[in-house]
């Protein structure tokens, strides 16, 4: 007799426990379903994320070239306005390419532009291009003879090597 009433508890059993089953594995998809989603805002957020930095540091390049732009004008209105003047002397206009080159000079240094390579300075291979050698009893070993082109920075970054000559 006992064996007749453990058989229906089984089935209540296998019933229940199927219950169980249908109920975690709907869970599991739930929670499945809820990471999925959560990972694609993830996705999108970060594409947003994306564009937008790349959208930010164009608008800031253009942002840069158009200030630089801006303090190069006037130099070159003066570029203009030396071109037009026909009826100056030698030493007028070339008193007037002086301050435009001087005037060009600083719109370099306020942006941060630096020349490099004069005669006598050391001569670094990073920075200096050398094309020539000479002998010279007034310089040092590997000290910079001659400057054929100035080299310029901006910060630590080179923008140009100076092109020089160097001694001994």
């Amino acid at each position: 007799m006992k064996k007749e009433k453990n058989k229906p508890e089984t089935e209540e059993v296998k019933e229940t426990a199927a219950e169980v089953t249908e109920t975690a594995e709907e869970k599991l998809q739930k929670a499945l379903d809820e990471k999925n989603e959560q990972f694609l805002r993830l996705c999108a957020e970060y594409d947003n994320f994306r564009k937008r930095s790349q959208k930010e540091k164009q608008d800031a390049y253009s942002l840069s070239q158009a200030e630089i732009i801006k303090e190069l004008l006037p130099v070159l209105d003066n570029f203009d306005r030396a071109a037009e003047n026909k009826e100056c002397s030698f030493e007028d206009y070339k008193k007037g390419i002086d301050l435009i080159f001087a005037q060009l000079g600083e719109v370099l240094k306020k942006i941060g532009v630096e020349s490099y390579g004069a005669r006598g300075d050391e001569f670094d291979p990073n920075i200096h291009n050398a094309v020539m050698t000479v002998e010279d009893a007034e310089l040092g070993e590997n000290q910079i003879a001659a400057v054929f082109s100035k080299g310029y920075k901006l910060g630590d970054r080179i923008i140009r090597e100076a092109v020089v000559q160097v001694a001994n």
